[in-house]
């Protein structure tokens, strides 16, 4: 059976490749797509063409992409222009996954376009695709406030938020699936709106399993060096 690309979907997970990166803040968007992955049984594979780890299947009756860019941050745009072109996806079906200083930890935010705030990532997806009108699910980190802006979206999440990341990481796998069945205006209105004391409770027992296809164990920092 033969899918159009108005019935395909492509998810980018923005981050860092490297085990030593794997719980840093700045991978929440590698962290929600591999969690996407797990959930639907699938694995990825290398494709040297695009620079980035492919996973991709039906759900819905739809074709659905996920990408893991292998360069790093700043370079991001790259794996996702050079996909964009190769399977002529429109760009109304693409949504970005990336983390966001400026909503608290917990809390999401889907936008359909938007300046890049900064973001290394969001910069280099703009700069390749020529435009800042395309779909981004923003995930909430916090402000670091005082502290330097590179260490902190680099540095590893507290055990305070580790109790309650799995939780978080989950909430955002499902805004993904509803918009495989919704419009992006009904999932942007739900998501959106949700009160800004979001319901992140501490599952101990999902923080291991949660990516634990990928080898990842929410209950310790990754490697450091």
């Amino acid at each position: 059976m033969t899918t159009s690309t108005s019935q395909s979907y492509l998810f980018v997970g923005l981050g860092n490749p490297g085990l030593q990166y794997e719980l840093t803040r700045h991978n929440m968007g590698y962290l929600v797509i591999k969690s996407l992955a797990n959930k639907l049984g699938w694995s990825f594979k290398e494709d040297k063409r695009f620079n980035a780890l492919i996973s991709k299947g039906m759900v819905e009756n739809k074709s659905v992409h996920l990408i893991l860019p292998l360069t790093y941050m700043n370079l991001s745009g790259t794996a996702v222009k050079r996909y964009l072109d190769f399977f002529k996806f429109p760009m109304t079906n693409l949504f970005v996954v990336t983390d966001d200083i400026s909503l608290s930890f917990g809390k999401l935010k889907l936008k359909t376009m938007g300046s890049a705030g900064g973001h290394n990532g969001l910069k280099s997806v703009e700069t390749h695709l020529g435009t800042s009108h395309y779909n981004r699910l923003k995930m909430g980190i916090g402000h670091p406030g005082e502290k330097n802006f590179a260490s902190y979206v680099l540095d590893v999440f507290t055990q305070e938020e580790l109790q309650v990341l799995a939780t978080f990481v989950d909430r955002g796998v499902e805004v993904l699936l509803r918009l495989i069945k919704e419009s992006v205006s009904q999932v942007m209105n739900a998501v959106n709106t949700t009160p800004s004391k979001d319901r992140l409770m501490p599952l101990p027992k999902k923080l291991k399993k949660a990516l634990e296809k990928e080898s990842i164990d929410l209950t310790k920092p990754p490697l450091q060096g």
